[in-house]
């Protein structure tokens, strides 16, 4: 964590379910402060979750978890609370959304987001008067959902999005190029399975095969690599304005290269490169629905 935060990259995403995530940055920050002074941490960012089990949401409720995360982490206020909800039939979302934006004006909460909400569900949110900074949602060079109707309304309403499996867990690089499909036991995280899966739905591994042909077609093009051509390009796309790269921490670490992408310029050439490739796949909005129907 030190390596990646000397490096620059100061933001980390987490979440209250992903194992010890937030006691690891408790201790990150209490690390950073020994070693750097009272403003060592000022600039740490830390993007939590909370995606509580459905029951009613009351102040109380709202109220635990989210001191929960204080203490773990170590901090008076989170930088930003990124609320999920897996039932949109249980509306009571709002209220806990309610309590949030409460907890926000009482300095618990610096920013409130949300994690996979669809655009209905967003727009309905921001017409109670709700202040969201933000939605995550997966976007990538063969996700573009939130490109048809996500990104206007975040745009329009001063939303960004942080966008997380833009490099497929790993399969948006040279390492599956020219290589023939795996199989299940072949992918040894949850990760690759699961955008294994989403490139199944978006067309077949021959098709991803042409699209990394081209991006390294590309990458070549700019010295740089395929998953540094990925990254950029969704981080050109309308409203978005991070992308949430995994790291492996001790075993798969790409600090170097991951830079790379900050300094990357493309092209118009550059988009009309894919354009062949990308026109033959399905259209994911049809297959699965909005951004995050695929968890309901």
């Amino acid at each position: 964590m030190a390596a990646y935060h000397d490096a620059g990259f100061t933001t980390w995403d987490l979440a209250d379910h992903y194992g010890p995530a937030e006691d690891l940055i408790g201790a990150f920050r209490r690390q950073i402060a020994a070693e750097g002074g009272p403003g060592g941490t000022d600039a740490m960012q830390a993007l939590t979750k909370w995606v509580p089990h459905p029951g009613p949401m009351t102040r109380a409720v709202v109220e635990r978890a989210i001191d929960l995360s204080r203490s773990r982490m170590g901090v008076d206020r989170l930088d930003l609370l990124q609320f999920h909800w897996w039932d949109y039939g249980d509306r009571r979302y709002l209220d806990a959304l309610r309590h949030l934006a409460d907890l926000k004006s009482d300095g618990k909460i610096r920013q409130l987001g949300l994690t996979n909400f669809d655009t209905a569900r967003l727009e309905a949110i921001i017409e109670h008067g709700i202040p969201i900074v933000s939605n995550q949602v997966q976007y990538s060079l063969l996700d573009q959902r939130p490109a048809a109707r996500m990104a206007a309304l975040c745009r329009a309403r001063g939303i960004s999005l942080l966008t997380y499996g833009t490099l497929l867990g790993g399969l948006l690089s040279e390492a599956y190029l020219d290589r023939p499909e795996p199989s299940r036991s072949e992918l040894t995280t949850v990760s690759l399975q699961k955008y294994k899966t989403m490139i199944d739905a978006w067309g077949d591994w021959a098709l991803f095969q042409k699209l990394l042909t081209a991006l390294a077609r590309m990458a070549r093009r700019h010295g740089v690599g395929i998953a540094n051509i990925g990254t950029r390009m969704i981080l050109d796309r309308q409203a978005v304005a991070g992308v949430i790269v995994g790291a492996r921490l001790g075993i798969a670490e790409h600090i170097v290269e991951n830079a790379r992408s900050f300094t990357l310029a493309l092209d118009a050439e550059d988009e009309a490169g894919l354009a062949p490739v990308l026109a033959k796949a399905r259209d994911l909005l049809r297959v699965i629905g909005d951004c995050g129907d695929e968890y309901r």
